[in-house]
């Protein structure tokens, strides 16, 4: 397709303007960074003198700071977490990322959702993960937690302009949470984007979703070796979402937008460049892609400049961010 920069500029140029809600599945991503020093005489494993920890958001908590570094910290969320020592953790992180957890809520039977990476290295060598440790509930939200998010929901969804489901099918977003957001969204006239794994059909009435190659695939049923087969399977997910337009993340082969009325849309990758990490870069590209639709752009040129931020997050290693000057600056490189 043709990319007219100045419209392209004018829309990154608004992404500060919309708010946003994310509700879904908070995470945090706690990396252990130690000096490899000798093997233990307890046990054949390496002992490491510890340098530094650090905390990043990870998960729908990764959506939402992607967000933040773009809007100014026009970004709420909504999600569960446990009431443990990771749960504080979590919060003073989305405080310094810029995010508003004033509707978090704390279930003491379930656990903040963490995933620790333990790294190791010498003075020779590069650092590299030894050892990684969940800690997650993956049941479904009971019923007392559910009711405590809905209102949340009904709270906020009139105050933002776009709604972010972020379901890494940890539990929090329930049938009942799924349907209360969409109903509502639609109601106030608000944009609503999914992004999920799986079970894509789950999500009815909605303004778009944003599932990668992979995922698409197992959702229509059959592999996708062509452009036709793209649009067919595009065309597939829009009846059973009634979408108005879904955005398929292809990786190195760049993306693909189907709209209603056999519509579509070719997007390449942007600024080709080294990858060091696609970490949370699916994350990257639903915040941008809501972002810009709510800033007023087209689903294609919304879907260009969530292309052009995951140019950039994956060459940082771990879940990354973007600032609308990188934004722009890589728009004067294309």
């Amino acid at each position: 397709m043709d990319i007219n920069k100045e419209k392209l500029i004018s829309y990154i140029n608004k992404l500060s303007q919309p708010k946003i809600l994310v509700i879904g599945d908070l995470a945090m991503d706690e990396m252990i960074y130690g000096d490899a020093e000798r093997i233990s005489r307890e046990a054949p494993v390496l002992i490491l003198q510890h340098t530094y920890t650090k905390l990043i958001l990870g998960g729908a908590s990764n959506a939402a700071h992607n967000v933040s570094t773009l809007n100014d910290g026009k970004i709420s969320v909504i999600g569960v977490l446990g009431d443990d020592y990771q749960a504080g953790q979590l919060i003073e992180t989305f405080k310094n990322a810029g995010v508003n957890c004033d509707y978090v809520i704390k279930d003491k039977t379930r656990k903040t959702t963490t995933k620790t990476r333990i790294s190791g290295s010498i003075t020779t060598s590069i650092t590299q993960q030894i050892v990684r440790i969940d800690r997650q509930t993956n049941a479904f939200l009971s019923e007392e937690t559910e009711k405590l998010v809905l209102e949340k929901i009904e709270k906020a969804i009139p105050l933002n302009d776009a709604v972010i489901l972020s379901d890494y099918h940890i539990g929090t977003l329930t049938p009942k949470v799924i349907k209360t957001a969409i109903d509502l969204a639609n109601k106030y006239n608000k944009i609503i984007v999914v992004d999920a794994q799986k079970d894509l059909a789950n999500y009815k009435d909605i303004t778009s979703m944003t599932p990668n190659l992979p995922d698409t695939q197992k959702s229509v049923g059959f592999f996708i070796k062509d452009e036709n087969m793209m649009k067919i399977a595009g065309d597939k997910l829009l009846a059973e979402t009634n979408a108005k337009a879904v955005l398929i993340t292809c990786g190195a082969d760049g993306m693909f937008v189907a709209e209603q009325n056999k519509k579509y849309t070719k997007i390449p990758v942007f600024n080709k460049s080294e990858v060091f990490d696609v970490t949370g870069a699916g994350d990257t590209v639903t915040a941008v892609y809501s972002l810009a639709l709510a800033a007023g752009a087209d689903y294609a040129y919304a879907a260009i400049i969530g292309n052009i931020a995951a140019s950039i997050v994956v060459r940082q290693y771990g879940c990354a961010t973007t600032t609308i000057q990188e934004l722009l600056d890589a728009v004067e490189r294309l």
